[in-house]
């Protein structure tokens, strides 16, 4: 039996008809999507969003809602999200084709790193965001076109719009927290 991580539990707090703080919510975030096989999946699971900067503070209004994942941050806003990862199979092959399949499902196909030659991982990608990637569990290496590290537990990763790629070479599952801020390109590098 592969091991497991536990549930992700999200605890929303929010303000009472007096302006008195609350706990609003407190259970399984309502959206998470697996991805892969049941031995081999990645778990998305969305935690919040926000929609503007600053963002809004009222009474209860809750999340913005949104259907599905999205791997972008909502346009001038933020998003957070755990990443459960498997660990990868070294003789797997992902082929372009599913790796785009995987991409479009979570709205993000034009962030993949698949031009001219072929990409260190099947999962190079680039998103037009600062990501905070703080490890919980586990260690992962994150791969960029120019260089890799391992990140475990306690380390934490400012990714800042580069190429890169994540890979679970560790043999056990791995949860990441990502605080995604949406970001725009400097014209310079010339993306």
């Amino acid at each position: 039996m592969p091991e497991t991580l536990p549930p992700v539990r999200r605890i929303v707090t929010g303000h009472d008809a007096d302006g008195r703080a609350i706990i609003q919510e407190d259970g399984a975030p309502p959206r998470a999507q697996r991805f892969g096989d049941d031995d081999r999946a990645t778990q998305f699971v969305e935690l919040w969003n926000t929609r503007a900067t600053p963002a809004p503070i009222d009474a209860a209004s809750g999340e913005p809602s949104e259907d599905g994942i999205n791997l972008h941050p909502p346009a001038n806003g933020t998003r957070i999200r755990i990443v459960d990862f498997a660990p990868e199979d070294p003789d797997a092959i992902v082929p372009p084709e599913a790796a785009k399949a995987a991409f479009t499902a979570i709205g993000a196909a034009d962030a993949l790193r698949h031009e001219g030659e072929a990409p260190r991982h099947p999962f190079m990608h680039r998103t037009e965001s600062i990501d905070y990637g703080i490890v919980l569990e586990g260690e992962i290496t994150l791969l960029v076109e120019n260089g890799e590290t391992v990140v475990r537990a306690g380390d934490i990763v400012i990714q800042r719009g580069t190429s890169h790629a994540w890979s679970n070479r560790s043999g056990k599952p791995c949860r990441v927290c990502f605080v995604l801020i949406d970001g725009e390109f400097d014209p310079a590098l010339g993306f």
